[in-house]
């Protein structure tokens, strides 16, 4: 069997629409084949502290709020498709764990999931993502220059 696609699944964010976000997630990593993939959920709480392993079932069963999580690992970008941890008291201490990502599926909706500011990020970063990239995202979200392309 050929190696699994490591797929980082980017869900919550701060916006109004971080509820919708954890939904979606969790019904994408529902239809997703654990056979072909090897998805690494990487929640973003609504204080913006983005966490690893979070799961989005439990999220949800917990009003859908990501919290400080004993079991979670606050992340901070750190080179080419590659996600380690930053220092923090829930920190696993072995970067190793994490690993590089082959792609990332951002699953958040609103400002800071959907308007080219995450995609901005990942393209910096140089990380693979699905979907719109940075000028597509930001233009979608634009409604009055969506209007003035439109006319």
């Amino acid at each position: 069997m050929s190696k699994k696609l490591r797929v980082g699944l980017l869900f919550g964010g701060r916006s109004a629409e971080h509820d919708v976000s954890v939904v979606s997630a969790r019904s994408v990593m529902a239809a997703l084949d654990s056979e072909k993939y090897e998805v690494i959920p990487i929640g973003i709480a609504r204080d913006g502290r983005w966490l690893l392993n979070v799961d989005p079932q439990q999220a949800l069963a917990d009003q859908m709020h990501l919290a400080a999580d004993v079991a979670a690992t606050n992340l901070a970008l750190s080179g080419p498709t590659a996600l380690a941890e930053r220092n923090s008291p829930q920190a696993v201490r072995d970067p190793s764990r994490i690993g590089s990502l082959d792609v990332v599926l951002p699953i958040l909706h609103g400002p800071n999931g959907e308007d080219g500011s995450i995609q901005g990020l990942l393209q910096l970063a140089d990380v693979p993502y699905v979907g719109c990239d940075v000028l597509s995202s930001a233009l979608g979200m634009d409604k009055i220059v969506q209007k003035r392309l439109f006319s």
